[in-house]
């Protein structure tokens, strides 16, 4: 926490978490341009937001594309405002997200990183294993796992109701898994795309979860406060043995 509020103390690092919520995903090059200062002290105010966890970079090719990431923002809101005044600021929310909505029009991607006490290996595992991904998801997503392979998030309340289903784009065991993400019974569109990235180091692990070709203001609150849900019940899983007590996304009035 205490790099998280060092970070954003400086109002040009909030000035550059703005611009990335106005559109996600620039470049260095990109954020540079409203920005009155040089190329390299905006290099530097990016560095803190990283290390902060506040900002994730994704490659694509040869360009670093920036995102917000929610993690500790959300941290920060589950220690000191859930339990306070939570009703009165999510209505307060709900009315600016209702009018952003109009003013939102662009394809979208989300993107949340986590770090876990365990191995990349492990983490591979909770990801793909159906016995799994039903203790900390609710679901079990049944696949072989190979690319081309379709997979299906199948409901564990006894229906064996299929919610999500997509197929295995790439599968490079234990650090990349790619998949198409589409609700079983929604209109007929481009699905969109989930990517998690394992990086061990030493005894932990950076998992980044990215979900891009977002068609939707809807799916993208969605999935903004369903990622943080599951992924949080992940980590208590891998690091503790068990789930969280209650599930998350039933505290955040959420699904995923």
């Amino acid at each position: 926490m205490e790099l998280v509020f060092k970070a954003l103390a400086d109002p040009t690092r909030r000035l550059l978490l703005d611009r990335l919520r106005e559109r996600n995903g620039q470049t260095l090059r990109e954020l540079c341009e409203h920005l009155a200062m040089a190329r390299q002290s905006a290099t530097q105010h990016l560095d803190i937001l990283v290390r902060a966890n506040l900002v994730a970079v994704v490659r694509r090719g040869r360009e670093r594309l920036h995102y917000l990431n929610p993690g500790p923002i959300h941290e920060i809101e589950e220690r000191w405002i859930s339990g306070f005044d939570k009703p009165r600021l999510g209505a307060l929310s709900a009315i600016r997200h209702q009018a952003e909505e109009y003013a939102m029009t662009s394809v979208r991607t989300y993107v949340y990183v986590t770090y876990i006490r365990a191995s990349a290996e492990q983490v591979w595992r909770a990801l793909t294993d159906a016995d799994l991904t039903a203790r900390y998801w609710g679901h079990a997503n049944v696949s072989d796992w190979q690319p081309g392979s379709a997979w299906e998030h199948r409901r564990v309340d006894g229906s064996g109701a299929v919610d999500v289903v997509g197929k295995v784009l790439a599968a490079e065991p234990p650090t990349r898994l790619v998949v198409t993400f589409e609700d079983s019974a929604g209109e007929e569109r481009d699905p969109s795309v989930v990517t998690f990235l394992v990086e061990p180091h030493q005894d932990i692990v950076r998992l980044t979860v990215t979900h891009e070709n977002l068609p939707n203001v809807e799916m993208l609150n969605g999935i903004s406060s369903g990622w943080p849900a599951v992924l949080s019940n992940l980590k208590s899983l891998l690091e503790t043995g068990d789930a969280l007590p209650q599930s998350p996304w039933d505290m955040a009035g959420s699904h995923a």
